[in-house]
């Protein structure tokens, strides 16, 4: 009896069985299903065993020395981790296996209806039972005999089918095997990505940090400078200020002096006239040449000593750039599949 999922074409509760039997590696109804945990999906032992191989092309056997293995389902995705059994430590679903024998009783059981086999296009009474080689398509023996494949070269149905539905489990196991491999390369160009991401945040913030002492260092010199001209600026205005005061005192004396000899020159008595004429004459004589005060230098209010040139220091910031490092190489495995 063949139980091949689409078998049934009622409808039935017993079809709807079916689709729950069915090993999504092979196709067909499970074979000594195991459980795998902890996702609970089912799998034929030698599907799971085709997948991690697969998946793990160095472990060999049992007794291998490598201790155990993952893979993943291919219902759910989940990472199914394994010990040293391998497959073989899977716990076998016996619950699904006895479904199966029952199911297969009551099929065995059941007498197959007219449409359940497909039947020949060209011949509607016959059944498809072998396969053109040449034409590589399903046929009847009608056919052979008597029709369109009669010199064509054919083969058992049965024969092509096992072989056909070998070629396409291993076509699914390399499948299987290479998405394990596309989901590893997956997850480590995402950490490559989340590392880059947190490498390029503590380069920024060192970054930032260097800056920010360099702006510290810059404000302490220009506060530093700023308080030497504020020093400067305060000596030269009390120089100045103290000269102010000396020839503002010099003018009030010598503003005095010219009343006094005003009110004398007014005297018309000549006696009384004489009397203060000939000492007041020597004091203004004596002031006159009197000791003369200090003076400021031309450019004395100048402050050009002070200018700074920050030329260099431009060009030093320009100039600015990250200190090459030696380059590492990286190694990058990928594989193209087909």
């Amino acid at each position: 009896m063949d139980f091949q999922a689409g078998i049934l074409q009622d409808g039935s509760p017993m079809e709807s069985l079916e689709k729950q039997l069915i090993c999504p590696i092979c196709l067909e109804m499970f074979s000594k299903p195991v459980v795998i945990l902890p996702c609970q999906h089912n799998l034929c032992r030698k599907c799971a065993n085709d997948v991690f191989q697969a998946a793990n092309p160095y472990w060999q056997s049992r007794g291998s020395l490598i201790s155990g293995g993952r893979f993943r389902c291919p219902s759910c995705r989940h990472e199914v981790l394994l010990d040293r059994h391998g497959v073989y430590g899977l716990q076998r679903n016996l619950l699904v296996e006895n479904i199966i024998d029952i199911y297969k009783q009551e099929c065995s059981s059941r007498p197959l209806k007219k449409g359940e086999h497909p039947m020949c296009k060209e011949h509607e009474d016959e059944r498809i039972n072998i396969y053109c080689v040449t034409c590589e398509v399903p046929t009847c023996s009608m056919c052979k005999v008597f029709g369109a494949h009669k010199d064509c070269e054919v083969a058992p149905l049965q024969s092509v089918f096992q072989g056909q539905k070998t070629e396409l489990n291993n076509c699914i196991s390399m499948l299987v095997a290479g998405n394990d491999r596309i989901q590893t390369i997956i997850s480590q160009l995402e950490d490559s990505c989340q590392s880059t991401e947190d490498n390029s945040e503590a380069a920024k913030r060192e970054l930032c940090a260097r800056f920010d002492s360099l702006a510290a260092l810059l404000e302490e010199k220009k506060a530093e400078l700023l308080q030497r001209i504020s020093q400067e600026q305060a000596d030269k205005t009390a120089f100045i200020q103290s000269l102010i005061c000396q020839y503002k005192e010099q003018l009030e004396k010598s503003s005095r002096l010219v009343e006094t000899a005003i009110q004398a020159a007014e005297e018309t008595g000549g006696a009384a006239f004489l009397m203060n004429a000939k000492q007041l004459i020597k004091t203004i004589v004596e002031a006159s040449k009197g000791g003369r005060l200090d003076k400021i230098e031309q450019g004395y209010e100048s402050m050009d000593a002070f200018s700074v040139s920050l030329d260099h220091l431009s060009e030093a910031v320009h100039a600015l750039d990250f200190d090459p490092a030696e380059e590492d190489e990286e190694y990058f495995d990928g594989e193209e599949e087909e």
